[in-house]
């Protein structure tokens, strides 16, 4: 069975490093990276992820306004996406569910508990996940 593969579009470095770390070593999911939403539209179409965490304020191009951009094309307009983002209020969280993400996933995250974030938020309850000693 084939790994997942996420794409994490986020501006910060270390929120990057330590996402993709953190899912490739508790998912076994393959992990691909864009550091704006630019860049992070052209690796989707071009890698077609099963999923997209994408970071609210980013430089530029943030989030809603890539969200939009995923949608429109069709090479990404099916892929999910979810939200990662320091506004987790109630409100925000509607304003996103709205605008077409999966869900959203607060900052700052656990590491640990990420993976298992993710798999809920997309429903994804299968026996995908590869456990540290069955790699």
């Amino acid at each position: 069975m084939q790994a997942r593969h996420l794409l994490i579009i986020d501006d910060e470095d270390h929120i990057r490093e330590v996402a993709s770390l953190s899912l490739e070593m508790t998912q076994g999911w393959r992990i691909s990276t864009a550091h704006n939403g630019t860049l992070g539209v052209e690796v989707a179409k071009r890698e077609r992820p099963d999923a997209i965490l994408l970071d609210v304020m980013m430089p530029e191009k943030d989030g809603p306004s890539t969200l939009r951009e995923l949608q429109l094309a069709d090479e990404t307009k099916l892929i999910p996406v979810i939200f990662l983002t320091a506004k987790v209020q109630g409100p925000d969280r509607r304003k996103f569910l709205e605008l077409g993400v999966q869900g959203t996933i607060a900052k700052p995250f656990d590491p640990l508990t990420l993976g298992a974030q993710i798999r809920e938020v997309l429903g994804w309850h299968d026996a995908e996940a590869v456990s540290s000693d069955a790699a």
